[in-house]
């Protein structure tokens, strides 16, 4: 059978791809009905205008002539630019390269699972065809974000693992270029540390030996991106790196395992909900046969929720933080349920349970997929009608010198073609000591002779207190689900009353 694969692989490999795209397509159609297609998030205009000013100026900066280190990712940002270059529309081209890393991440996934439990081509396309249609997945590949891409490389790095024949000096750079997509890179030297230890039980020196190998590898293109974001902002890591982390420090003071709790539970809304008996499985079998190291993976998932829940415990816009560990999820999933399931088995209640399951995670998925594009088109509709149609009225009814004072700033930047105070931090990084004093923030504003505030009104009630406005969208989405409208004010440079 195992020789037979690759005749097999390749006649199913066309079948997977029609599915990828159909399932990407499928989001974007719906969304293009709703509202129009956009990006779900504002944080993937950042990417775009960094990306746009990389091409048009051949600067890194998000306000031209002002260089910065506003992109936690700037690997991602080069990739997209690649669309400028080649003088493609940003969405599409956003679109095409996250439907390719989609389809090659369940490839990878169905490759994965075959080292793992010598599986057929059968159980391959299955594992790889679960993934395009998980809704979280195709969300995140039209996001216009990063985290496909370190999907990507997370599972080829934690399939390298299991194959026990990797370089490590090779793996450590891997790592280290992972570091170039997410700081959240750093995540897989716990697995790689996990399955050097295990492998290499009472060999100190080669244990030693290799990590160091590894932390080399890391080093070598770890240390160019320090020396990158320091060149931009004196600072070693991203300014989105301690903006983000700054913003929702108060979440820290939630007991930890309600907040571990709180990243995990989103990502497993979906098809990952059947597999945890699986992932259980396959953690009792691994370990009554001794093969701890083969249970790196599943220390992966568990140490990046558990870093989140502790450094930047926020849960929104469908986990999104998360979502890198549904594929592992997936494939530990599969495996220890497919060790269990037998459709043919002689026991009814074996037999009638284990073609339930089978027929349960396709359904399932394509249940979730339809909610989840509903999810999409209104995530898109929200930026669409607010801060993209906000950002526009602010390029077309302010003054060309005009100084924006914004907190959601991607589409401003891209769309706006203003001067910006960054009220969240990212490309403003004396904002984010004052992230939430908001007498501090008024009187930066007053300092730098804001000329305008664009925010929702909720977010600074004091502050608007202070302004006039001028503008809101009025649109419906935003309202429809329990937000408020993007406001326009006119700074009145006056603080707050002693």
């Amino acid at each position: 059978m195992i020789r037979r694969w690759p005749r097999q692989l390749a006649e199913i490999a066309p079948l997977l791809i029609a599915i990828t795209v159909l399932s990407v397509v499928g989001f974007l159609w719906i969304s293009a009905r709703t509202s129009g297609l956009g990006f779900p998030l504002d944080d993937a205009w950042i990417h775009q205008t960094y990306a746009r000013n990389l091409v048009e100026y051949g600067e890194w900066a998000f306000l031209s002539g002002q260089p910065s280190s506003g992109s936690t990712s700037p690997l991602w940002t080069v990739m997209i630019a690649v669309g400028g270059w080649l003088h493609l529309d940003p969405k599409v081209w956003s679109y095409l390269l996250g439907c390719l890393l989609l389809v090659t991440s369940a490839w990878i996934c169905g490759r994965w699972l075959a080292l793992r439990s010598r599986a057929s081509w059968r159980w391959w396309f299955f594992v790889a065809m679960l993934l395009v249609l998980e809704w979280h997945m195709v969300w995140i590949s039209v996001s216009g974000m990063e985290t496909i891409a370190l999907i990507l490389l997370v599972l080829i790095v934690v399939s390298w693992i299991d194959s026990q024949n990797w370089n490590s000096l090779g793996m450590g750079m891997l790592i280290g270029l992972g570091v170039w997509l997410r700081p959240d890179a750093l995540s897989l030297l716990i697995p790689v540390a996990w399955h050097v230890a295990f492998l290499n039980s009472g060999q100190f020196r080669k244990m030693l030996h290799r990590m160091g190998l590894v932390l080399i590898g890391v080093m070598l293109l770890v240390g160019p991106y320090m020396a990158f974001n320091y060149a931009l902002s004196y600072e070693l890591w991203p300014t989105t790196f301690y903006a983000k982390q700054t913003e929702y420090a108060v979440y820290r003071e939630i007991p930890f395992f309600q907040r571990f709790w709180a990243q995990l539970v989103p990502p497993l809304a979906g098809v990952s909900a059947l597999l945890v008996p699986g992932l259980i499985l396959v953690t009792i079998v691994q370990a009554r046969q001794g093969s701890w190291w083969r249970l790196a993976p599943l220390l992966w998932v568990l140490s990046y929720v558990g870093a989140y829940a502790v450094r930047l415990p926020a849960n929104y816009q469908h986990g999104r933080y998360a979502i890198p560990i549904i594929p592992v999820v997936l494939v530990l999933g599969i495996e220890g349920m497919k060790a269990w399931v037998e459709p043919y088995a002689k026991s009814l209640f074996r037999r009638l349970f284990s073609r339930a399951w089978l027929l349960a995670l396709p359904v399932l998925a394509i249940i979730f997929w339809w909610n989840g594009a509903q999810a999409y088109a209104q995530d898109v509709a929200i930026i669409e009608t607010e801060m993209v149609a906000a950002s526009e009225w602010i390029a077309t009814h302010t003054e060309s010198e005009a100084l924006i004072a914004a907190h959601d700033i991607g589409a401003l930047g891209y769309f706006g073609e203003r001067t910006i105070i960054d009220m969240a931090g990212l490309v403003s990084p004396e904002v984010i000591p004052i992230l939430r004093d908001e007498e501090a923030l008024a009187r930066l504003l007053d300092a730098r002779g804001a000329d305008y505030l664009m925010t929702f009104p909720g977010w600074y009630p004091k502050l608007v207190e202070r302004a006039e406005l001028i503008y809101t969208t009025d649109a419906p989405h935003s309202i429809r689900a329990g937000g408020e409208n993007m406001t326009i004010y006119r700074w009145r440079p006056q603080g707050f009353a002693p």
